[in-house]
């Protein structure tokens, strides 16, 4: 599909935010609520489609949200985000969480999740993306064909009222 201002790298849209696990962010067993890591994919997977697409974004659905590790109090989090895919008018955005090690910077995956983040304009409508993907290597490629996949599986799963 052309787009009418050609393509962006998967780099361009790359968004890193950084968090310190604080008391408000914890859950009645001391562990990271998955609600507040929820908000925060979200945000990072805005911020890393509005940077692909030019204008705003909203999430129209978390397809997956794997949740692998615990995180704890005074943990440094860190979630990348980044485009996946382009259609029309929606993005796929990926965002991966880890827990950051203060002593050596290792980071452990404790989250990774897929979003469907949707173009709008300033009346919250869905408007078409100006701006395709190129998906560079072989990891972007193999994301890029599994996003297709993703999308095939969603299209199945909402025709069969799931």
């Amino acid at each position: 599909m052309p787009y009418p201002k050609g393509d962006k790298r998967v780099s361009d849209s790359i968004t890193e935010i950084t968090k310190l696990i604080q008391y408000r962010d914890i859950n009645g067993e001391n562990r990271l609520f998955g609600g507040r890591l929820m908000e925060w994919i979200d945000e990072a997977a805005g911020v890393a489609a509005m940077r692909h697409c030019g204008g705003n974004a909203v999430t129209l659905m978390v397809d997956s949200l794997r949740f692998k590790h615990a995180a704890f109090i005074n943990d440094i989090v860190v979630l990348i985000a980044k485009v996946t895919y382009v259609g029309k008018t929606s993005m796929e955005v990926r965002v991966d969480s880890y827990v950051e090690d203060k002593g050596s910077g290792i980071r452990r995956a404790i989250n990774h999740a897929y979003l469907t983040c949707v173009h709008v304009d300033e009346n919250g409508r869905p408007k078409p993306i100006d701006y395709g993907i190129i998906p560079e290597g072989i990891t972007e490629q193999a994301e890029y064909e599994g996003a297709r996949k993703r999308i095939a599986i969603r299209k199945q799963r909402t025709a069969e009222g799931y």
